[in-house]
């Protein structure tokens, strides 16, 4: 399964604490078998942006718990859009 994360800190940064965030994330996600595609720093609303591939829902919901004191996270399912459209009737 495909998911986004929107990311956004919960503490002001520096290029120690970014680098250090995000290693946590991806040493997180990696526990639980979850691939970490592509990250993505971005303007606006959110900080940044990841694309994952994880085995399940859940998996996904622990990675984000564990990283709930240094960063707010908002991820959603992401559906190709091919298999998407077989789903409309």
């Amino acid at each position: 399964m495909k998911f986004i994360s929107l990311v956004k800190w919960k503490k002001k940064i520096t290029k120690e604490s970014i680098s250090q965030n995000l290693k946590c994330m991806k040493y997180e996600a990696s526990k639980e078998g979850i691939k970490m595609i592509e990250i993505y720093w971005t303007l606006g609303r959110y900080d940044a942006v990841a694309i994952m591939e994880a085995p399940d829902e859940k998996a996904v919901m622990r990675m984000a718990v564990r990283r709930g004191e240094c960063m707010a996270i908002e991820t959603m399912v992401a559906i190709p859009a091919e298999e998407a459209r077989k789903l409309v009737k």
